[in-house]
């Protein structure tokens, strides 16, 4: 009972306190509003954040385009208008400074495309455009255009705010990291790990702006990219301060795409300039090439004058980093291009200036071109003078040209001036393996597309330096006052030619490597001959020096000026045309190209490597008769190193120069004899067309009589047993300096086999490799008599015949051992030799048995010898 009661008295307690509660709520409840007055009164709805909202922490840069920099932060920003959207732009990016041996030294020109940006929904879309194909609009299949082409999308970014002019977007994702351009090089699958120095993985968060500016016709930001590697393998060299930690300096530079009357110039293989090129897609012609050259853009004052000034000359400066007494030099060697650019019609086409130490403007602005000096730890080349180009036309839009302090002061930029190592002869030869011997050379570096250079400043400064030991050898000394005039003019050349070669290039023109072909021997030291024309075809070669033994008749250590080729390559390039004339007048000029004195080949005809096949488009020749020429290189070298200690071997200091001068008097030795070498096998290339009606045909053999005589001077001068005979004296003074403890692991003691070893394997190589026995092979289809046999029969015989009455000195025993290894190698080979080559190897092999059969020995190391020659005969004749 009393249980139900406390219940009864709950539920009404309960029941009156919601009475209650439902009389208050009754009573608070406000009296019904209008709809409109409570639409009023809700919330607004936040504002659209504003593009002044977006930066109101940033420093803005007026330019091309319009860039804010957070002062806070180092963020940026771009603000790209509406207008600037699906219009074409070019980006061009430089290396400013950065491990050297990944070709990340200061102004190296790296990627160069046009690109545009896009809208996409909400986001902003910059695509690289392709570049490779014409279509012609009057062919119904240009409708088809570039359907099969990669669109290349390589920053996308959603857009923080738009206004009813443009677009704000940050930029940190595109500009401090690596998709304009692959800083860290792609290495090959092949190369072991740790093999070359690499970068780490990209630390954006360390990475900063060092320099954000705008122009109205170009945007330059440079950045320093930060790479982190926990665990180098390669900790590279003295210019990296801690593998773990690298910084890369890089300009990313957006250009317009510019607005202007320049025609594109057609490409020409008689002619050798830069270029783009693009395939015509609605073409049915066997060369369906719209190729193009670059050039700068250059207009007369004065239309109707055969010779005017420019609108807009090509101005260069010196920059305030060049050696004050290089200076004047330098300004006249620019100033010779002139010459040149008069034949075009053009007159003070080129102008020099001197950079003032006050100058108000930074050399690295891309709308200045300079001559910069820098002094780096390991650079990859001498002088470099690349120029970049509209990608749709070819039009030069900039270009500078750097100069390594010891290259233009003369000195070579390495300690081993000669590849003759200190501690190995390990000389790689084609018959190691034949198969990768065939295979065309890599020469873009790591797998990056720009990394080739111009060694043309090392290869001068090595000359250089043989030719001032020369003068100080055999023209009595350097106090001497004709000696030191001699010197100093010898410099003032090497400047000259320096400075023009670099020059040349960023003018458009690649390397002619057939230009020594112009002059004879005699005619070379005639200055009343090269003071009119020159002494080469072009400055674009890379000329041995001029140095004559008889110091009586020493002509022009250099060329000074644009050589014919030159002159003919610049009116080629530069002559303005009407476009109706154009193509005639081309077509005029070109027909000269049979000229004995216009003589071209670039690179890809270069016989340094096994793919060329002209032996005159070689480096470090001189002259129509390269044998006669090398014969005296030889004579000259045989002469001045008996010599070389006596001027020195200096009281004040250790003997490294003496180890140093004669190593590079080896370089001598060794590149006369690659040079000769290339005739024997070689073929003579005429690109003329057939409306020229050359004497020539388009491949001609090298005369029998001539390949005897190149194979007669490396017998001689390379091969014989007394070829080292007067350097034996100078191996025990032969010591370099010792630096902390820099000879561990590897012994002190001059290696003087090895020196020998590569200076005569290089020509042996190249005559046994096996293109050059397939060339000999195919070349005796249209003319050659001299037999893959014969070649061999004539090594043989070279190598072997001198001493077999006698004891066989060490020169003679490598040389020996290599030639036998080489012909057993080339009967085993599985690949890369063809049939009558290894015919002709077996044949070789069985003469050297019977020529071994009747030696004479008197000694137990020429018998030892011998007996090992024979066990590799015989292994090879008859394997187990």
């Amino acid at each position: 009972m009393r249980k139900n009661s406390i219940l009864l008295m709950f539920a009404l307690a309960l029941a009156t306190g919601a009475m209650a509660q439902k009389k208050n709520r009754k009573q608070k409840q406000p009296a019904p509003v209008a709809a409109d007055t409570a639409k009023k009164a809700a919330p607004a709805a936040p504002a659209k954040a504003s593009i002044k909202d977006k930066v109101k922490s940033s420093k803005k840069i007026d330019g091309m385009f319009t860039l804010y920099q957070d002062t806070v932060t180092g963020s940026v920003q771009m603000y790209l208008r509406k207008d600037q959207l699906g219009k074409e732009y070019i980006y061009q990016s430089f290396s400013m400074g950065g491990p050297t041996a990944l070709f990340l030294h200061q102004n190296m020109l790296r990627e160069t495309f046009p690109f545009k940006v896009q809208k996409a929904y909400d986001k902003l879309e910059f695509m690289q455009l392709n570049t490779n194909f014409y279509y012609d609009k009057n062919n119904a299949v240009s409708k088809a255009a570039n359907v099969d082409v990669s669109d290349a999308v390589f920053f996308a970014e959603k857009f923080t705010v738009e206004d009813s002019l443009g677009y704000l977007i940050s930029v940190d994702g595109l500009l401090l990291g690596d998709k304009l351009d692959q800083v860290k090089p792609t290495m090959p699958p092949t190369l072991p790990p740790g093999a070359v120095f690499n970068l780490g993985n990209l630390n954006p968060a360390k990475s900063k702006y060092s320099m954000v500016r705008s122009f109205p016709n170009n945007t330059d930001v440079l950045v320093e990219l930060a790479y982190d590697n926990p665990n180098p393998m390669n900790r590279g060299g003295k210019d990296i301060t801690d593998a773990r930690f690298v910084r890369v300096k890089m300009q990313h530079s957006f250009l317009a795409m510019p607005e202007n009357d320049y025609r594109a110039r057609r490409d020409d293989p008689r002619v050798g300039y830069f270029g783009g090129q693009v395939d015509d897609l609605t073409s049915l012609s066997f060369t369906p090439f719209k190729d193009f050259i670059s050039r700068w853009h250059l207009v007369k004052k004065d239309p109707s004058a055969a010779i005017s000034e420019p609108v807009e000359p090509i101005v260069w400066w010196i920059e305030n980093t060049t050696p004050v007494e290089f200076r004047q030099t330098i300004k006249e060697a620019g100033e010779k291009w002139n010459e040149a650019f008069e034949k075009a019609g053009f007159r003070n086409a080129v102008v020099m200036k001197i950079m003032p130490d006050d100058a108000d403007w930074d050399p690295a602005d891309i709308r200045y071109n300079v001559i910069r000096w820098v002094s780096s730890a390991n650079p990859p080349y001498g002088a470099i003078g690349p120029s970049f180009f509209n990608p749709r036309t070819g039009q030069i839009l900039g270009s500078d040209i750097t100069v390594e302090w010891r290259s233009g002061a003369g000195t070579p930029n390495f300690d081993e001036l000669f590849n003759g190592g200190l501690s190995s002869a390990a000389v790689t030869m084609p018959w190691d393996n034949p198969a990768e011997a065939v295979k065309p050379p890599v020469t873009n570096g790591f797998g990056h597309k720009h990394l080739a250079t111009c060694a043309m400043a090392n290869e001068l400064a090595i000359q250089f330096q043989t030719g001032l030991a020369a003068v100080e050898i055999l023209d009595d000394a350097p106090a001497n006052g004709k000696a030191a005039g001699e010197i100093s003019e010898m410099h003032k050349q090497f400047l000259y030619y320096l400075i023009m070669h670099e020059m040349g290039h960023t003018l458009g023109l690649n390397h002619n490597m057939k230009a020594s072909q112009m002059l004879s021997p005699e005619q070379l030291h005639d200055k009343e001959i090269t003071s009119k024309i020159g002494s080469l075809g072009s400055v674009m070669d890379y000329p041995s020096i001029n140095v004559n033994s008889n110091r009586a008749r020493q002509g022009d250590y250099y060329t000074t000026k644009a050589g014919p080729y030159d002159i003919w390559a610049i009116e080629y390039g530069y002559k303005p045309f009407s476009a109706t004339e154009e193509e005639s007048a081309l077509a005029a000029i070109l027909s000269r190209s049979t000229d004995p004195q216009l003589a071209f080949g670039n690179d890809a005809d270069d016989m340094r490597g096994s793919g060329g096949i002209d032996p005159r488009v070689m480096v470090n020749d001189n002259s129509n008769d390269m044998i006669a020429y090398a014969e005296d290189r030889f004579r000259l070298v045989n002469t001045m190193i008996p010599k070389l200690k006596s001027r020195f071997a200096r009281p004040d200091q250790s003997w490294n120069e003496l180890r140093t001068r004669y190593l590079m008097l080896q370089g001598q030795r060794s590149q006369m004899a690659n040079a000769v070498s290339r005739y024997i096998g070689g073929v003579y290339v005429d690109r003329s067309y057939p409306g020229q009606k050359s004497k020539s045909n388009p491949f001609t053999v090298v005369p029998v009589e001539y390949q005897k005589k190149a194979m007669a001077l490396l017998t001689k001068y390379l091969y014989s047993p007394n070829a080292f005979q007067a350097d034996a004296q100078l191996f025990p003074y032969l010591q370099a300096q010792r630096r902390g403890f820099s000879f561990f692991g590897v012994g002190e003691d001059f290696k003087a086999q090895n020196v020998a070893q590569q200076v005569q394997m290089p020509s042996l190589g190249h005559i046994l490799h096996p293109n050059t026995l397939a060339r000999i092979n195919n070349s005796s289809l249209y003319g050659n008599t001299y037999s893959v046999a014969d070649v061999m029969g004539d090594l043989a015989k070279g190598i072997f015949s001198e001493d077999l009455k006698g004891n066989v000195n060490l020169y003679r025993q490598n040389l020996q051992t290599e030639f036998v290894k080489g012909a057993a190698a080339i009967v085993d080979a599985k690949a890369g030799y063809d049939n009558s080559s290894k015919a002709a190897a077996l044949l070789t092999l069985k003469k050297v048995k019977s020529m071994l059969a009747g030696a004479i020995s008197t000694n137990e190391q020429t018998k030892a010898h011998r007996m090992n020659l024979v066990f590799i005969i015989d292994n090879a004749l008859d394997p187990k």
